[in-house]
């Protein structure tokens, strides 16, 4: 049963943050904001052909690579813990964001980002980081409760 609601969790996320990729890159001219929350958060139309930080731009086959590995390794460990729901919440919004983002650089050769803090200055980001970090940061917290 959990395995199924982690699957299911995990496509879930992956059509929205696609949903929302695809609305923005057709809706908003690249480069472009539309306010989304005044003064806090704009939707941007971004490009992006790196990793967070547009750290390693242009590299492809090395992100293809290395996401190819991770999604195969997350699997393992979701098989691993599938009794665990604590663990595959995380698991489940890491694949969700590595997939989602994975989908962007195979179709297009870059990932659309959207989400532009307007009160600090942060990169720009989509729905698949934000898997990506609370799902990292979940697993942290998860790690430092177990007990054995």
């Amino acid at each position: 049963m959990l395995l199924c609601l982690t699957i299911g969790t995990i496509i879930i996320l992956t059509i929205c943050d696609q949903l929302l990729k695809y609305w923005v890159a057709s809706s908003i001219a690249l480069g472009e904001s539309k306010t989304l929350i005044p003064g806090i958060v704009d939707l941007t139309n971004l490009r992006n052909t790196g990793a967070a930080w547009s750290l390693f731009e242009g590299q492809q086959v090395f992100f293809t690579i290395i996401t190819i590995i991770a999604i195969v390794v997350i699997s393992y460990f979701i098989w691993k813990y599938r009794k665990n729901g604590a663990m595959l919440t995380g698991l489940a919004l890491i694949m969700a964001g590595t997939i989602g983002n994975f989908i962007d650089r195979l179709v297009h050769g870059y990932v659309v980002d959207m989400f532009e803090t307007i009160f600090i200055n942060f990169p720009i980001f989509n729905i698949a980081d934000m898997c990506l970090t609370l799902g990292v940061i979940w697993l942290i917290i998860c790690i430092l409760r177990e007990k054995d």
